[in-house]
Parts: C-alpha cells; structure tokens; sequence
C-alpha cells in the first residue's frame, strides 16, 4: 500500500514542515543509517516539534520509506527525459549509462545503497521499496527503449528477452565502478573516469547484441 508520506499535498504550511521533516530525515538517514537514527534526531535536524514530526509520519519506518521514494525519484528523474527515437542506439546507451553511473555514484546515491544493503536483513519491506523505486524503474524504462531499436531490428536478442538484456546492459555499466567507489568511499569518479566505464559498457554490449552492419 502506498504510504501516506510519499503522496503530493498542496502548497501549505503542513505540506512544507512535511518537506523540512522529510529533508532532515534524509540527512539523519544517510548519515546514520535507519538503526542508528532516531526521530530525536530527525526533529532536531528539522528544527521542529516531535508533535510536528508525527503528524505526518507515523514512525521512524514510515519517514524511511517516504525517503526511499523521495530519493529514487530525485535520482531517476533524468533517466526519463532522454529520447532514443531521436538519438540512435549508441548514443542513447551513452547517454543512459552516463546519467545512470552519476545516479548511483554520486554521494547520495552511494550513501542510500549503503543504508539499504545494510538493513536489508531486519527490515526486508524497505529494501524491497528501494528496489521498486530505483533498480527497477531504471530497468523498466531502460527495456523500453531497448525494445524501440529491437522493433527497428538494430538489436538481436538472440533467444532472450528484452528484460534480460537489459538487466545484462546494467550490470555491465555498474559492476565494477559501483564497487570500487563502494569500498573506496572517499573518491569521486571524474567525467573522464565514468566516459572509460561507460564507453566498455556500451561496446562491450554492442559487441553481443548489435546487429551486424
């Protein structure tokens, strides 16, 4: 069932001490992980009363969660502007795999997978939303595209699906540049970094997939 907290409310004062609440409990969040933070935390981050926290949000579960949703959908939100049709198969990959590997390299991005990965084992609810709200939405809307150059006959999938190769096209793009910055949690990837790992992605997957020319 969706969860109140991540629902649109209109532009009023409580709508906006919803936002300051759920900023803080991202911050609180991310820093501290869901165990390790309290909503004393939350409320002094926020700067409001406890009174204001809960009548919003029912629990510390349902401000993580609404924090799941708020920042899958900041995170994903470029994924969807971008328009295959007009870019061609290359550029459209280059193009996905670019802003996916800022998505989930970025500190926030890293910072959330930490938290998830984390309280996966107590609080296996969560860990599923995040995966709703952010791995796959990525895969539903990266198949989307893939299926329009599968159409125009650019790709062969060779027997498999669409939502395999796609899931193999991902995995490609994150496998080692999430890990490394994972277990090296000070770097940061530069421009010219991501562009190494996504050009091996997409070559790699062109390699298998594209049809002969």
């Amino acid at each position: 069932m969706k969860d109140e907290a991540s629902s649109p409310c209109p532009v009023t004062p409580a709508c906006d001490k919803a936002s300051v609440v759920l900023q803080a409990a991202s911050t609180v969040f991310l820093q501290h992980g869901f165990s390790a933070a309290t909503t004393d935390m939350i409320q002094r981050e926020a700067g409001v009363s406890k009174a204001t926290v809960y009548a919003r949000f029912a629990n510390k579960e349902a401000l993580f969660a609404a924090v799941i949703q708020q920042e899958c959908a900041r995170l994903m939100s470029t994924i969807r502007t971008i328009d295959g049709k007009s870019q061609g198969l290359r550029s459209t990959l280059e193009g996905i795999g670019t802003d996916y590997l800022n998505i989930i390299l970025s500190p926030t991005g890293l910072a959330l997978y930490r938290v998830i990965v984390a309280e996966a084992p107590r609080f296996p609810d969560l860990a599923r939303q995040f995966y709703l709200a952010g791995p796959k939405v990525v895969s539903d809307l990266l198949a989307r595209h893939m299926l329009v150059f599968v159409e125009a006959g650019e790709l062969q999938l060779k027997g498999m699906g669409v939502a395999d190769v796609t899931k193999l096209f991902v995995s490609l793009l994150r496998h080692d540049a999430q890990f490394e910055l994972l277990t090296h949690p000070a770097s940061r990837p530069s421009a010219a970094q991501i562009d190494q790992w996504v050009t091996l992605a997409v070559d790699t997957f062109l390699l298998a997939f594209a049809r002969p020319v």
